[in-house]
């Protein structure tokens, strides 16, 4: 049975150096142009002195209009020779230990927040269901819109390949455009790209074609795919079984399980999530450490392409029995290294867990703990504890230090701030 240390030969030839991965997470530490900052090399030089075999960025986007937060690195057009520049400095810190690093190319359709595009566009005209109104009314992509995205996808994985980054990974879940476009919830075309699940897939086999096409058979693609919604009447674990089939035919070489959107944030905390919404698969996933093993234990009996599980892991143990079972080949780790990026090293050498911050960072006290049950409660709770970790990358990339005394309130304060700051030096530029 493999173990957290062993090589993973990927289909293309690659081989990653050990089972553990930095799962991507979103870093807002672009410079207004949307180019690599000097605090993204840093960060990621941290992160590769951490350990891992492999880290994926947080989400570069191909349309500047389209941000999933402001700070997104972008990929829109040929990159002039700055971004071409911050780029290559990017990724030679990100591999001077030997490891990979993949960028996660994606775009935000929807879950763009208002503040960035009051109107972005979508499969439909089908708005994010969340108090606050975060999110405008989208408009639906007329068909050359979306051919041209196609492109811009396997766009950026050249550029990618260009400045010395050693992999892409395809962002077709959280309820981004890609994974907007597999569910039935907000996908209700009557065209092509829309109805069944045949047509509703064919934007993302589209894209991953492009890609492919792009980068040569020798270069890693990867996609990260939702195991479900977790919504009724959404994308389901059966539709996710059948995609994750036509990506192992289409010579995907690693396919990343996780599960959500901003609407049901499983990818963020399972708790809320109501058992009618879940997959049937073993209950346990709900109730204990790695969220969505279950679900690639499940997808491993139909399929032989590497899977990669992010989403609890805390423990060296867990991180083996998933291994073990086969349920993964690749372990992904995400909040743990934001305000401990040496902690792979340190399971390497055979420490037994990671730090569980997420213990310490609630905004209620236990005695008001039954307000979670309201959504907008439960909603800012989930994005200010979020905004904690954001506030950790931040930190790491600015002085090479967390600041973990912050509470989270506060960072969401001060992520936001930041953000407006960004917006305002976008458009006055």
């Amino acid at each position: 049975m493999p173990a957290i240390a062993d090589a993973l030969t990927l289909p293309c030839g690659a081989v990653l150096p050990n089972r553990l991965a930095k799962g991507a997470m979103t870093e807002g530490l672009a410079d207004p142009q949307g180019r690599a900052t000097p605090e993204l090399e840093r960060l990621y030089g941290l992160w590769a002195d951490g350990g891992a075999g492999l880290l994926i960025t947080g989400n570069v986007q191909i349309d500047g209009d389209h941000l999933e937060r402001p700070g997104n690195v972008i990929l829109s057009g040929r990159p002039d020779a700055a971004a071409l520049a911050g780029l290559s400095s990017m990724a030679a810190a990100a591999t001077r230990r030997g490891g990979h690093v993949w960028m996660q190319i994606s775009h935000a359709g929807r879950q763009t927040q208002a503040t960035v595009n009051p109107h972005p566009k979508a499969p439909s005209a089908v708005a994010v269901n969340l108090p606050g109104n975060q999110f405008g009314a989208p408009v639906a992509l007329t068909e050359p819109e979306i051919l041209d995205l196609i492109e811009r996808f396997g766009a950026a994985a050249e550029v990618a390949r260009e400045t010395g980054f050693t992999g892409v990974q395809i962002h077709a879940a959280h309820g981004y455009l890609l994974s907007q476009f597999l569910s039935p919830r907000s996908n209700r075309r009557t065209d092509a790209w829309g109805g069944s699940l045949e047509n509703r897939s064919r934007m993302l086999m589209r894209v991953v074609d492009r890609v492919r096409r792009g980068v040569g058979a020798g270069f890693p693609v990867s996609v990260k795919l939702n195991s479900a919604d977790f919504q009724k009447g959404g994308f389901n674990f059966e539709d996710s079984l059948v995609v994750a089939r036509q990506l192992q035919d289409a010579g995907v070489d690693l396919l990343e399980i996780s599960g959500g959107s901003y609407e049901q944030p499983a990818m963020m905390d399972l708790e809320g999530i109501e058992p009618r919404d879940m997959p049937v698969v073993k209950a346990s996933t709900a109730a204990r450490e790695a969220y969505f093993v279950d679900f690639a234990r499940a997808m491993r009996q139909s399929l032989t392409l590497p899977l990669m599980v992010t989403g609890g892991f805390r423990t060296r143990a867990a991180m083996t029995a998933a291994l073990d079972s086969g349920a993964a080949d690749m372990i992904g780790l995400g909040r743990p290294l934001c305000a401990d990026p040496g902690g792979p090293a340190r399971l390497l050498a055979g420490a037994e867990s990671l730090e569980r911050w997420e213990t310490r960072l609630r905004l209620l006290p236990p005695a008001l703990r039954v307000l979670n049950r309201l959504k907008l409660v439960q909603t800012l709770e989930g994005f200010a504890v979020s905004y904690w970790y954001y506030a950790q990358i931040d930190a790491l990339a600015r002085s090479g230090r967390p600041d973990t005394g912050i509470s989270p309130f506060a960072a969401l304060q001060q992520v936001q701030r930041t953000g407006a700051a960004w917006l305002k030096a976008r458009r006055a530029g």
